[in-house]
């Protein structure tokens, strides 16, 4: 009679805990997703300025833009557009980049605002939004620069 009851309270508790899992789980994936079209900037600058602070001192500008959790800063950059491009999942990418600096800001929309870079022009002036990934930095194995990696863009302003 004792193995008996002992079975059913660790089925009852084995249940118990899978239950709980499922919940957690459930829950998390329905957290509702940062929305970075509609929030605020965090910061407003160039992309040359972005790019400078990020080859002459990394670890400051990662501190001051990046965040482990992933909810790292929304940031505005203008500057003058040197190509566009599409990734391999249909959504335009936009390289932000002066003809003086090393590296540039590499700036992918999203498809719900691909639509708005249609009339996009190499050599226009423009403001785009978008959370960072990661910053600019040069590869010395390859002997180039890495741009700025901006995700979630959108256009804000063209000139």
């Amino acid at each position: 009679m004792k193995k008996r009851t002992f079975i059913k309270i660790i089925v009852i508790l084995a249940v118990s805990g899978m239950l709980v899992a499922l919940a957690t789980t459930i829950y998390l994936l329905n957290l509702p997703h940062r929305d970075v079209l509609s929030a605020r900037a965090d910061h407003s600058l160039s992309n040359s300025e972005i790019t400078r602070e990020y080859l002459n001192d990394p670890v400051a500008a990662d501190q001051k833009y990046l965040a482990s959790d992933g909810d790292s800063k929304i940031l505005e950059l203008s500057g003058t557009v040197s190509s566009i491009s599409e990734d391999f999942n249909g959504q335009k990418v936009v390289l932000l980049k002066e003809d003086m600096d090393e590296a540039g800001v590499s700036a992918t929309f999203t498809a719900e605002t691909n639509y708005k870079i249609a009339s996009l022009q190499i050599g226009e002036k423009v403001t785009v939004k978008g959370v960072i990934r990661s910053g600019a930095s040069y590869d010395e194995d390859l002997g180039f620069y890495e741009h700025v990696i901006l995700e979630k863009c959108d256009l804000v302003t063209q000139k």
